[in-house]
This record gives structure tokens, C-alpha cells and sequence, in this order.
């Protein structure tokens, strides 16, 4: 059945799609440890010169992610994708890493059920979604041990093509669907998302005349989610992509308007300013719902490689850079929150928080004689998540530990794609203030040349020598 498309959401008021509350990174809630208002002051004239920065690059095309979610294309071949998907599969799998993995994983958690995986065919309505962005043998093997292959598509997502991670699983996927289903059928079990025009996957998607779509050229993994990497697997699988790619397109409105009201700006200067003026380089993401679980994982990645850079631009030193942390409210309170309480003392706490949850699970008005228990008989469990963040947030607040809270009024389609168009459009304005480039990643390059020397790659045996050579040196400081 195709997706019903509803009334683009792109006209609502910005407060409708996500609020920032950060009282409680000021002087005024937490002391010398918060910003005052000189700083204030200061950062503001900050993202002002950001916001000019970014328009710049924008104008020259350095920053096509912010197109994305109007590009009427992939929409188009995503909902193409949905329709036959729907009547033929029960499962998409989807083979990549990183970006190509986290985003589609963030919002499938999200906007789908979160039992949608473990629910029956009829009940379920769409295929289930298997994002395999590992190559642990084990794990591996128990997700390929569950499929019939006959009932599913495999989306294989790699921009260079030579990914060793995600080429190794489609190899072995490849070999299994041409032993099972035969050569012929391959082409009705896959999809192959690289780039539009060069690299070893685009030469086997043609070769082999096999479904393909574009990752778009100057879209990197982490800022690709509103792209066929992420668009067509969540189509597929039954995600509203209309609401979702009209939340970001509204997103991304908003953050070309003037910065001071601007989340996306205000977002990444106080969090600039907390970690070069205040010495608190860590940032911890904790949302308060399971269904956004994932999206701390995804910005941890979006922020980490964004952010991670010793180097300026100029090439002088970059001393301060913001690691994201991810932890998960309630649960982490029980696990992480001692360390945020009275620990060590470089933290700031983004708490992620939904006004009305999509399920009311009451609690009943028993035990009334217990008075440990009496007191929570007759209000909901959404009340007591809410208010478990609420105080926690008061309590790091009263011991001068900084927080600030984005809030969804609700977790939808929309509101999602609004919230992640933000925090990309942050982690670029953030660049600008660092002075560093945040669309590359060269320090994850090194790892990747010694995989390549052990494993045998062509051109890339000086990286085992030197591997050997360093193991050799370290040898003795092994404890067997």
C-alpha cells in the first residue's frame, strides 16, 4: 500500500518540532561554572561570525547535506523501493557502517514500534529492519542463520565501495544469494547505495545491472541520513519519509535565519563556550526514551568525527574539542549518574526529553497502605520519566554540575527529522568556531591502512611491517 502523504508539517511554529532550555548552563543557575553574561555576550558575536562563515560555504556548495531533505529524487525512488518492498519481503538488511548504518538505525528506533522486528508478519504491515554494522563472526552468522533468503532484500551502502567491513559481509551475502536463489536472481534481492559514478561497488552494481542509488557527491556518512542512505532502507520498512524529510527541510530553514534565535547556532556556541571557556570537553547526550536510544549513538558518531581534529584549519594546534558521550535516562542514572554527580568535574549533561509520550501506561492505585509504594498509584509512567529528568537536571543543576534540555513535544516523523537536520547543521557551525574542518575524518585513516596491511591488501604491505616492527617492540610488556 503506498504511504499516504500528509500535510507537510513545514508551516507549524519552530516550538512545535523541538525547544532548547539552557538555563542551567548559566552563572545565574550554577555559579562560576555556567556562563555569564559576558560570555553570553561573547558567544553570541561568535556564532555570528559562524553564521556568516557557514552561509558562505553553503552559497559555494561546500555543504550540499543541507539539500538534502528537499531533493525530490530520493523521495521518488525511496517510495518506489517502499511499494515493491511491502509485497514481496519480509526483511531488509541493511550492510554498512558508521553513517551508512547509524542514521537509518537511529530513526527506524524512533518512528517505528519498538517491538516492530519481533511482531508478526500480519500485525507488522512492513518488512523488519536488520542493520548489520559489524562484522563480528558470531553476530554475523546468527543474522544470516535467521533469514530466508527468498523473502529478503539486502540494501549494501558503501560511498568508496572498498569499505573492508561492509565489502566483506556483501561478498559473503552475495555468494549465499547466487548458491541459493542463483545468479539470475540477485538482482531482485539487492540494492547497492555508492557513489554515483566511480569506485569498485558502482562497477559491480553495473555490471551487473543490479537496483542502485547515488550516495550524493560531498556527503559524508555522518550527514547522510536524508540521502538514499538513509531514505530508501526507512521507506521500505514502512517510515512516514514525507514527515521526516519535511521536518529537516524545516530544520534547516530555521537554521539560516539570524543565529541568537537560532537552536542549531545557539546549540553549538554554548557548547563551544563550555569547552574552551569553561574546560568541559566532554558532552553527554542523554535522551529520556527508548525509542531515541539510538539517536545518542548516532550523534556520537556526528559529533566525534565532526569534532575530533588536532589540527586547525591553519594549522596550529586545537587544543579543545568536545568528545559526546551516550548514556540513557532512567537507566543510566543507576549506572553513570554517580560519575556526573560528584565525579570528575569536565562534563556537560544534554538531556533529550519528550513532552507527551505516544503510550499512556498508568500505574494503579494499590498497595495504598505501603506508604513507600502509595504515592505512585494514580499517575502514569510518563509522568515519573519526565519527572525523574526534571530532577535529575535540578539536581546536577543545585551541585553545579551544568546541563542544558532539548525537548520534542512528541516523537514523530517530523520532530525527528527536525531534531537530526539541527544537530548536523550544530556540528558544521561548530567547525567554524573550532577553526577546523568538520566534514573530513583523516585520524580514522590510519587503522584503516594497517586492516588493509594485515589482511593482505595490494600497496599496503609497508603498514604490516610496521605493525610487526611495533608488536615486536611491545612484546615484552605482555601478560600472559
Amino acid at each position: 500500500m503506498p504511504e499516504k502523504k500528509p500535510k507537510a508539517p513545514v508551516k507549524e511554529d519552530a516550538d512545535e518540532f523541538l525547544t532548547l532550555d539552557y538555563n542551567n548552563l548559566t552563572s545565574e543557575a550554577v555559579g562560576s561554572k555556567g556562563l555569564g553574561p559576558e560570555e553570553l555576550a561573547e558567544m553570541k558575536g561568535l556564532v555570528g561570525a559562524a553564521h556568516k562563515d557557514v552561509e558562505a560555504r553553503y552559497r559555494k556548495g561546500g555543504l550540499p547535506f543541507m539539500d538534502l531533505p528537499r531533493d525530490p529524487d530520493t523521495a521518488k525512488s525511496a517510495r518506489k523501493l517502499a511499494e515493491m518492498g511491502r509485497k514481496r519481503f519480509e526483511n531488509v538488511v541493511v550492510l554498512g557502517i558508521g553513517g551508512s548504518a547509524l542514521g537509518a538505525a537511529a530513526v527506524f528506533n524512533a518512528l517505528r514500534p519498538l517491538n516492530h522486528n519481533e511482531l508478526p508478519s500480519a500485525k507488522r504491515g512492513w518488512p523488519r529492519l536488520i542493520v548489520c554494522d559489524n562484522v563480528d563472526p558470531e553476530g554475523f552468522a546468527a543474522v544470516l542463520e535467521g533469514l530466508d533468503l527468498k523473502s529478503t532484500f539486502f540494501n549494501v551502502i558503501s560511498k568508496s565501495g572498498a569499505t573492508a567491513e561492509t565489502m566483506s559481509q556483501f561478498m559473503i551475502v552475495f555468494d549465499q544469494l547466487q548458491r541459493t536463489l542463483g545468479r539470475s536472481a540477485i538482482k531482485d534481492h539487492l540494492l547497492v547505495t555508492t557513489d554515483p559514478e566511480g569506485g569498485v561497488l558502482r562497477k559491480i552494481a553495473h555490471d551487473g545491472e543490479f537496483n542502485s542509488l547515488p550516495v550524493p557527491p560531498g556527503v559524508g556518512g555522518r550527514y547522510s541520513v536524508f540521502s538514499a542512505v538513509g531514505i530508501a532502507p526507512l521507506a521500505m520498512v514502512g517510515v512516514n519519509i514525507t514527515d521526516l524529510l519535511a521536518g529537516a527541510a524545516r530544520a534547516q530553514e530555521d537554521a539560516r535565519k539570524p543565529p541568537s534565535g537560532n537552536k542549531a547556532y545557539v546549540f553549538a556556541g554554548l557548547n563551544y563556550m563550555m569547552a574552551t571557556a569553561k574546560k568541559r570537553n566532554i558532552l553527554v547526550m542523554m535522551p529520556y526514551a527508548d525509542a531515541l536510544s539510538r539517536t545518542g549513538e548516532w550523534f556520537g558518531q556526528l559529533w566525534n568525527e565532526s569534532l575530533g581534529k588536532s589540527q586547525k584549519l591553519d594549522g596550529s594546534p586545537n587544543p579543545s574539542c568536545q568528545t559526546a558521550v551516550k548514556a540513557l535516562g532512567v537507566t543510566d542514572q543507576h549506572s553513570q549518574l554517580q560519575m556526573y554527580m560528584e565525579g570528575s568535574d569536565e562534563k556537560t549533561v544534554c538531556f533529550l526529553g519528550v513532552d507527551a509520550y505516544r503510550h499512556q501506561v498508568n500505574i494503579p492505585a494499590i498497595f495504598k497502605d505501603h506508604e513507600e509504594l502509595a504515592y505512585l498509584g494514580g499517575h502514569s509512567l510518563g509522568e515519573l520519566i519526565s519527572c525523574e529528568r526534571q530532577g535529575v537536571s535540578r539536581a546536577l543543576a543545585d551541585s553545579g554540575r551544568p546541563n542544558m534540555t532539548l525537548t520534542l513535544p512528541k516523537v514523530s516523523a517530523a520532530t525527528v527529522g527536525y531534531l537530526l537536520q539541527t544537530l548536523e547543521v550544530a556540528a558544521v557551525v561548530s567547525g567554524s568556531l573550532y577553526g577546523i574542518d568538520p566534514l573530513d575524518q583523516p585520524g580514522v585513516e590510519l587503522g584503516k591502512r594497517f586492516t588493509y596491511g594485515l589482511m593482505g591488501r595490494q600497496g599496503f604491505a609497508e603498514f604490516k611491517d610496521r605493525f610487526q616492527k611495533g608488536l615486536v617492540a611491545k612484546k615484552k610488556y605482555i601478560v600472559k
